[in-house]
């Protein structure tokens, strides 16, 4: 059977920027913090609390939960999953969006919820491409890294203001080229810190195509679409 760890899990079925019972008193009580030993979502006023812990910031996307790829990048393989670049860092979803209708055709799109995609993501949040594996039986060891804790070290809180961080999204927000990701996704933490562990995520995921087929290699291409009416001589 496939196991989640807490933390994974834990992250997964929080509920963010809700009031916090503990400091309900208090302005800017909501809940942005989680907290990877503890797996629970926390305050900036529960900091303190749990200064020895390490701790991921969450922020917010229209009304939805978002982690800075950065951050996750140090703790799961994030390839194939479809980033959006939010005030000039990439972002990945925690979990799947509702819609108004499923998607399915032609078109490039999420394995888990069908979700249309860009090129060559296959899903559209961390949830999704774990949820995925858990249905394939694929084992999720291989995907999870053994992180550095003074990587989501108490200091990186240190001075931050108590204000309303919502991960302001900007009408114009870009999505991000999926050529550029692919390669600058792969290309950073390749080492865990502490943990001595190195992974490089492009070739975990090169193993599993290999192994398990997780990624089929054959994917419907719209190269080949035809674009547009077809072009008429003029009148005689």
């Amino acid at each position: 059977m496939v196991m989640k760890p807490a933390w994974l899990d834990g992250l997964m079925a929080e509920t963010f920027f809700a009031g916090c019972g503990v400091h309900e008193n208090r302005r800017k009580n909501e809940k942005n913090v989680f907290c990877l030993e503890c797996c629970q979502s926390i305050c900036p006023h529960c900091l303190p609390s749990h200064r020895s812990h390490p701790l991921l910031q969450v922020r917010r996307y229209v009304y939805h939960d978002v982690v800075r790829l950065d951050d996750l990048e140090k703790l799961i393989n994030c390839s194939y999953i479809q980033p959006y670049t939010i005030n000039s860092a990439k972002v990945i979803f925690l979990n799947q969006r509702p819609q108004s209708r499923s998607c399915k055709g032609s078109a490039n799109i999420c394995f888990t919820c069908d979700r249309i995609l860009q090129e060559p993501f296959r899903f559209c949040s961390i949830s999704c491409k774990v949820d995925y594996m858990v249905y394939q039986g694929e084992d999720l060891s291989s995907i999870i890294y053994r992180f550095d804790e003074s990587d989501f070290a108490y200091s990186q809180f240190e001075g931050l203001r108590m204000e309303d961080e919502e991960g302001q999204i900007t009408p114009n927000s870009i999505l991000e080229d999926p050529l550029q990701f692919k390669a600058s996704s792969c290309s950073s933490n390749e080492t865990s810190g502490n943990s001595g562990i190195s992974r490089d995520p492009e070739a975990v995921v090169r193993k599993k195509k290999k192994s398990t087929g997780f990624l089929p290699g054959n994917f419907l291409s719209l190269s080949s679409r035809r674009k547009g009416a077809p072009h008429r001589s003029p009148l005689s």
